[in-house]
Order: structure tokens, then C-alpha cells, then sequence
């Protein structure tokens, strides 16, 4: 019997399409021991040779990522209108390499945990490799539409995390088999073990009141400089954790900061579910990764909604107010407002968080037997295995020897 190859494809813009990448690898690893799970970075398959990096001297993720630590996210959703018109401008060209990818990679099943690109890598791999179902796992709670992350017209299956993303690929036209819901965001293992900690313990450890509620502030793998002003307008009153990731100088900035009430500042950190559990609610942008984590681990959160807020992450503070999960406000500049109104109703979101019972790690590898499961019976019907279908637009690949092994798109 022939292994499953399923390849899983992201970038580093923000972070979280790499570690929702990451999350889903290690549960197939454990729920799918026999499959060979490939993660794929986007940017090195269609720049291999790096020519971005040394013509303009970063990656192309690196200039988002800094503008998400310097909270220059300000004009964002013209700006994506013009990346998504620059994508459709140079779709032929991003055909051929993607092309080539799959010939040399030959997956069984492809994963993308990207916006934007879906309708090439789908066209691409329906080109070369006719038959190899194709499946898109939102990070975000819900589309941006049009060209985010659901694209119309193309037969592949869209696995979402919330009834309003369901019901944005149905109202696209998308056949209900192709269409999987899960019960929330893909988190890390990390999030779902129980670690057994003495939480008085371990504050009074790190320099903190272990009587005194409080509050994990963190704005994502790079931080941001909005993290100053939340320390500078709760130095006063609360107790905060800042998570500052790899943003060394705002780590040493935030230390600086004069403080009356006890603050922890910490470095890059892969222990984030230990501190999660150290603090009774979460501060931060309204990220689907952060915010889902936090609600993982029983945290309400505080969350800002204003014109600084990236489009796609807007419906995530309506599912917050739809939920009861926390406080959406207007702007950091009035936090210790925030922080007031959550704490005098902290028990009242708690009890609602904790009705949050998200199990899609767990669920995802499930969809992915299901899908490769339709698509066997597509080809047994077909009477092909590796067949001739291809993509609207796609352009077909040499004809190249086949192992025999691949499945019909379903």
C-alpha cells in the first residue's frame, strides 16, 4: 500500500498560517501516523533562488510583518485590494512554478492556510496534477470576500471554523459536500493538555501579586508598539503579562517603563499556554489565532475595533460581541476603561468562554479521510486513477509517467 503524502501550504506573513500549519502537522502525526506530512513554505516554491530577498534585501513577508510590530496597519484594505489585483495580473506566471512544484512533489492531497493564492495553487495542481484534491483551511474566522480566501467557480472543498464562513462558501455556490465545518480555529496540542500548575505559585515566582487579577497582553509573533501605551495606562492598576515575541527592543522599552502595578515582560516564548494560564484575561488585536487561544485556555478578552484594524480580523470582534467573550472597545487609549467594565462582569464572561468547546485540531484529520475518501470514489467512478479533469483556466501539464497512485478530484 502507498503512502499518503498530504502537503500543507503557508507563508510567514503574521505568523499564524505557519502555526496553524504547524498544529495541523503534528496532529496528523499522531491521529495519521502513516501519512507523510510535507509542510510547504508558498515564497521558496515560486523564489527559490531568493531573487525578492536580494534585489530589495527582505522577504517578501518580512515588510507586513514589520508594519504589523509598528502598528502601521492604517489603509490596509486598499492596499489588499491592489496585492489581490497584482495576484490576478501575474496569475499566468504563478502557474509554471507551481506546476513544476507538483510534478517534482506529487501529493496526494494539498492544504493551503492561505488567503489569496487559492485560485493558483488550485488551478496549478488541477493542471498538473489531474485528479489530486485540493482543500482550503480558513485561519480567519471568516472570508473577506471577494479573492480571500473562497474563491468562486473551482471545485475544491473549503474547511471553515464558523457557521458565518460556511455560510460564505455556500452563498458562492459551492456544493455542501465540498463545504466542512469544524468547532473553531486550529490551535497547537499545546493548548489542549492539561498542565497541572500551582498559579499562586508560579506568580509569586515570576514577581507577581498572586492575589491580583491579571491581564496577558500580546499583539502576535513580532508585538507591537500599541503594547506601550497599554503598559504606560495600566501601570497604575493592573497586573500584566506582555508577551512581546521576537521584538527584543520592545521588550527592553516595556522593562523601562516605570510601573506601580506588578508587570511581567517576556522574550519569544513557546511556553504561551503557561502563561495563558497564569492570567484571568487577554489583551490584545483581534487576531482568529491569539483570540481563539485565549478563549482556549478560559481567558474573556479585550479586544479593539477601530479603523486600525485589519480587515480581515473586523468580523473577529463581532463574534466576540455575538458571543459574549470579552470586551470590544475603541481604542487602547482608554484600556484602563476596558479593563474596568471586564473585571466588574469577569465571572459573567468566563461562564460564557468556557461554553466555547473548539475541537477542530482534532477534527480537521477526520475531513481529510473524508476527502480523500470522495475522492477515491470519484476516480472508481471515472474509471480513472490520476484522470484528465482540469480546473477552468488551468493549463495542462506535460504528459509525464504516473505511479497509478493518484486519486479523482471530488
Amino acid at each position: 500500500m502507498s503512502t499518503t503524502t498530504v502537503d500543507l501550504i503557508y507563508f510567514n506573513a503574521g505568523g499564524g498560517h505557519r502555526a496553524s500549519a504547524l498544529a495541523l502537522e503534528a496532529a496528523l502525526q499522531r491521529q495519521r501516523p502513516s501519512w507523510r506530512v510535507r509542510t510547504v513554505d508558498l515564497f521558496a516554491v515560486l523564489d527559490p533562488q531568493e531573487r525578492f530577498r536580494a534585489l530589495t534585501g527582505s522577504r517578501p513577508e518580512d515588510w507586513y510583518n514589520k508594519r504589523l510590530a509598528r502598528g502601521w496597519t492604517l489603509g490596509m484594505t486598499q492596499e489588499l485590494k491592489l496585492l489581490q489585483t497584482a495576484i490576478r495580473l501575474g496569475h499566468p506566471l504563478l502557474l509554471r512554478p507551481l506546476q513544476e512544484h507538483w510534478l517534482r512533489a506529487e501529493p496526494d492531497l494539498v492544504v493551503s492556510l492561505i488567503p489569496n493564492f487559492n485560485r493558483a495553487l488550485y488551478e496549478s495542481l488541477a493542471g498538473a496534477l489531474p485528479g489530486v484534491p485540493y482543500a482550503t483551511l480558513l485561519t480567519d474566522l471568516a472570508d473577506l470576500p471577494p479573492n480571500f480566501w473562497i474563491e468562486a467557480g473551482q471545485p475544491q472543498h473549503f474547511i471553515c471554523g464558523t457557521p458565518r464562513a460556511v455560510d460564505q462558501a455556500l452563498a458562492l455556490g459551492h456544493d455542501a459536500h465540498r463545504v466542512h465545518a469544524t468547532s473553531g480555529m486550529i490551535l497547537r496540542p499545546e493548548f489542549y493538555e492539561p498542565i497541572a500548575i500551582d498559579r499562586s505559585a508560579e506568580r509569586a515566582r515570576l514577581g507577581l501579586d498572586p492575589r491580583r487579577p491579571t491581564g496577558l497582553v500580546m499583539f502576535g509573533g513580532h508585538g507591537s508598539r500599541a503594547m506601550l501605551g497599554i503598559a504606560q495606562r495600566l501601570a497604575a492598576t493592573t497586573q500584566t503579562i506582555f508577551l512581546c515575541g521576537h521584538n527584543k527592543a520592545l521588550a527592553a522599552k516595556l522593562r523601562a517603563l516605570p510601573s506601580v502595578a506588578p508587570r511581567l515582560v517576556v522574550e519569544f516564548t513557546s511556553g504561551i499556554p503557561y502563561y495563558m494560564r497564569l492570567a484571568d484575561f487577554f489583551i490584545g488585536k483581534p487576531g482568529p489565532g491569539s483570540i481563539s487561544e485565549a478563549v482556549q485556555l478560559g481567558l474573556p478578552v479585550i479586544v479593539v475595533d477601530n479603523a486600525w484594524t485589519m480587515p480581515q480580523e473586523r468580523y473577529n470582534a463581532e463574534w466576540i460581541r455575538k458571543n459574549g467573550l470579552g470586551v470590544v472597545h475603541t481604542g487602547f487609549r482608554t484600556i484602563d476603561l476596558a479593563v474596568a467594565r471586564l473585571l466588574d462582569h469577569l465571572e459573567d464572561f468566563q461562564a460564557r468562554v468556557r461554553r466555547i468547546d473548539n475541537r477542530a485540531l482534532f477534527e480537521v484529520p477526520d475531513i481529510l479521510d473524508a476527502i480523500l475518501a470522495q475522492a477515491s470514489t470519484v476516480a472508481r467512478a471515472d474509471g480513472f486513477s490520476g484522470g484528465d479533469h482540469h480546473a477552468p483556466g488551468a493549463t495542462p501539464a506535460p504528459d509525464r509517467a504516473r505511479t497509478g497512485t493518484r486519486t479523482g478530484q471530488a
